[in-house]
């Protein structure tokens, strides 16, 4: 991290108040959550399971819910990292407007950020397939251990949609039905093949025209959910800016791209506003040791 790159997005930001920002998988390694992708987008492990995957077979959903049930206290204990309570500071100074993340972790709303939209949902809720009726992980969660006390203990490392990387004989997993009806229980979450609700893209783009410029924050953009919002918005010739290790989709057309971790650049970026300071009036051995 240099004292230019905070310069740029320090000119960046103010000169673009009400910023929409658009975060990613990178926003949240920080909290040990392990993103999707490399440096170069390309996969760093197997696919995640697709929406057609799951509502297709038996099996197929036990091999989820038995990996998100060994994950789920190691994910649901993430807390939010220096990233997200600077992204948090940026929204109680005005610098941005809406947070758009496709991410799932509930990290920014732990984090406290108030004008959010969480575009592929969150794995704290799940929902029936059939009449709609939702409830809360946490309690999902005891249902799954009362069914299943034997894989109570397992282990295994933490892969990136709150489950973990495991491979076993998943055949005897029980996977409790809808209280309500007896349908198909699903995080309520958008899978990948699966459409992301109509009123939520509608939102982001409200949104958008609202804006003046967009930040993004921790993602390739390989997805195209979050990618078709920044292609919009360098059609309406709309600025983007991206904080992100590697390449991204949308390389070619931004204003400004900064190849740098997350939160040490947010953190550095929020103490320099917060003085209401150029950076080199800022005490550079301090930004830097951020």
């Amino acid at each position: 991290m240099t004292a230019l790159a905070i310069a740029d997005l320090q000119a960046f930001v103010q000169q673009h108040a009400g910023l929409l920002v658009i975060t990613g998988a990178g926003c949240s390694t920080d909290s040990g959550i392990p993103a999707y992708r490399d440096t170069e987008g390309a996969w760093m492990r197997p696919p995640p399971m697709t929406f057609q995957q799951f509502m297709g077979t038996e099996a197929a959903r036990r091999r989820y819910w038995a990996r998100s049930m060994v994950g789920w206290s190691m994910f649901s204990g993430g807390k939010p990292n220096a990233a997200h309570h600077a992204l948090q500071s940026l929204e109680s100074k005005g610098y941005t407007g809406l947070l758009v993340t496709q991410n799932v972790d509930g990290l920014h709303r732990q984090a406290g950020q108030s004008r959010l939209l969480e575009l592929h949902g969150s794995l704290a809720d799940v929902v029936c397939m059939h009449c709609n009726s939702k409830l809360d992980r946490v309690s999902y969660q005891q249902q799954l251990l009362t069914e299943n006390p034997a894989w109570a203990d397992m282990t295994a490392v933490m892969a990136p949609d709150g489950d973990v990387d495991l491979e076993t004989d998943f055949s005897s997993f029980r996977i409790p039905a809808c209280g309500q009806c007896g349908g198909i229980l699903k995080p309520d979450v958008v899978f990948f093949g699966e459409a992301v609700p109509r009123a939520r893209v509608d939102a982001v783009y409200q949104a958008l025209e609202q804006a003046s410029a967009v930040l993004v924050v921790g993602s390739s953009l390989m997805v195209y959910s979050g990618y078709r919002f920044v292609r919009d918005a360098v059609r309406q010739g709309k600025p983007v800016a991206a904080i992100t290790l590697g390449r991204t989709r949308a390389d070619a057309v931004l204003a400004l791209k900064l190849n740098a971790g997350c939160a040490p650049l947010l953190t550095a970026l929020d103490a320099v506003l917060a003085q209401g300071a150029q950076v080199d009036d800022v005490c550079w051995d301090r930004l830097a040791a951020v």
